[in-house]
C-alpha cells in the first residue's frame, strides 16, 4: 500500500523544483518498489534551463520510503501509539559532468556548503565528493564529480495530519538546489562539447 504522504511530498518537491525554473530530465525519473523488502523509492534529475544534453551540471534527487516508516504510518493512521515518527530519506547529488580535465575538488567544496537549509527539523549533510574518470580510446577522456547530501524528512504528527506544512521548507530547499547548480556551473572548468544528436531516419 502506498500512502498519500509520500505522493504529496513528491508532488511538492517536483512543483518547487520546476517553480525554481529548473528543467526536469524526464528520462532520468524512476518510481520503484522493492518487492522483497517493501521499500518504495522515487528518483528524478533536474538541470539548469537551456543546457545541452547531457547537461554540464545536474541535480539528482531521491526519496526513500522504508518499510519501517510505512509500518509506523499505518499504526498512526489507525490510532495506535508509536514510539518514533516515520521518516522519508532524502538524498541530493550535485553532478558535474562532461569535464575535459580532472576537477579542482577544493574549488568544488568551496562552492558547496556543508549543510542544506532545514526541512522538517533536519538538514542534509554533505559527504566527500567522488570523482569519476572515463578513459577514452577514439574519444577524449572525460571526468565527472558528484557531491552528495543526505538526510531525512521527519514526519511528526502535525505534518502527518497536514502534509501541506512541508511546502515552505520544500520550496526553500528547491531554491537552494537551483542556487547550487548555478554556483557549480559558474566554476571555471573546461567542458567537452555535448554529444551530437543522432541522425533521424529518412
Amino acid at each position: 500500500m502506498l500512502d498519500h504522504i509520500l505522493v504529496e511530498l513528491i508532488s511538492q518537491l517536483r512543483s518547487a523544483l520546476e517553480g525554481s525554473l529548473l528543467q526536469r530530465q524526464a528520462i532520468e525519473e524512476r518510481f520503484q518498489v522493492d518487492v522483497f523488502l517493501g521499500d518504495v523509492s522515487w528518483e528524478t534529475s533536474y538541470s539548469l534551463p537551456g543546457e545541452d544534453q547531457p547537461p554540464r551540471v545536474r541535480a539528482d534527487v531521491s526519496l526513500d520510503w522504508p518499510t519501517w516508516s510505512q509500518s509506523l504510518y499505518r499504526s498512526w493512521s489507525i490510532g495506535e501509539p508509536a514510539e518514533e515518527a516515520p521518516e522519508v530519506l532524502l538524498e541530493l547529488t550535485i553532478r558535474q559532468q562532461r569535464l575535459a580535465a580532472r576537477p579542482d575538488l577544493d574549488a568544488v567544496l568551496a562552492t558547496l556548503p556543508s549543510e542544506s537549509p532545514e526541512l522538517a527539523g533536519d538538514r542534509l549533510v554533505r559527504s566527500a565528493p567522488v570523482v569519476e574518470e572515463v578513459l577514452g580510446t577514439d574519444e577524449p577522456s572525460q571526468w565527472a564529480v558528484e557531491t552528495t547530501y543526505q538526510g531525512s524528512v521527519v514526519l511528526d504528527e502535525a505534518t502527518l495530519e497536514d502534509p501541506s506544512r512541508l511546502a515552505a521548507g520544500v520550496g526553500e530547499l528547491a531554491t537552494w538546489v537551483a542556487s547550487l547548480l548555478v554556483r557549480v556551473a559558474d566554476l571555471d572548468f573546461p567542458y567537452l562539447p555535448p554529444e551530437p544528436e543522432p541522425d533521424e531516419d529518412p
